[in-house]
């Protein structure tokens, strides 16, 4: 089994009880429900990642981000119909803002990752296939916790 290791940055953008998510065109969780982000290139600075992949698989600009925090999850796959493949992915997550108010999201995809970018209702989160990333940074809204209750608890 091939062992691989993923560094990526994702950002959460919440706004008017509605979450920013990206339908997934390939790999491990494709077809699920993600949150915009991706690799960071060589050299490149986490923030500039965040920045090029939201253009990239949402066409939102400009934003502001901050570092939530990191996680990871492991999960195995098959990667190619011989070839099962143990994903360790670590992401650093941001709270996004949008800087601009009248930005219209890209719907059509990127041509990669991406079949598209869509506001989902907080409340609808439950009944969506989602990656574990949403899945953990969600999870209080997940529980059918409100927004008081997981400010206390966090």
């Amino acid at each position: 089994m091939v062992k691989h290791t993923h560094l990526g940055v994702y950002g959460v953008l919440i706004q008017h009880d509605h979450i920013l998510l990206i339908q997934k065109a390939r790999g491990p969780h494709k077809g699920k429900w993600d949150l915009p982000g991706g690799s960071i290139e060589f050299g490149e600075e986490p923030e500039h990642t965040l920045q090029r992949e939201f253009i990239e698989e949402t066409g939102l600009s400009p934003i502001k981000g901050s570092i939530r925090t990191a996680i990871s999850y492991t999960i195995v796959y098959q990667y190619e119909a011989n070839q099962i493949e143990e994903l360790h992915h670590i992401g650093i997550m941001y709270d996004v803002e949008l800087l601009n108010d009248k930005a219209v999201i890209k719907t059509d995809g990127d041509g990669q990752d991406s079949l598209g970018a869509k506001w989902i209702p907080l409340e609808s989160l439950g009944l969506l296939p989602l990656t574990p990333f949403v899945e953990m940074m969600m999870e209080p809204v997940l529980k059918g916790e409100t927004s008081k209750e997981a400010e206390v608890e966090g």
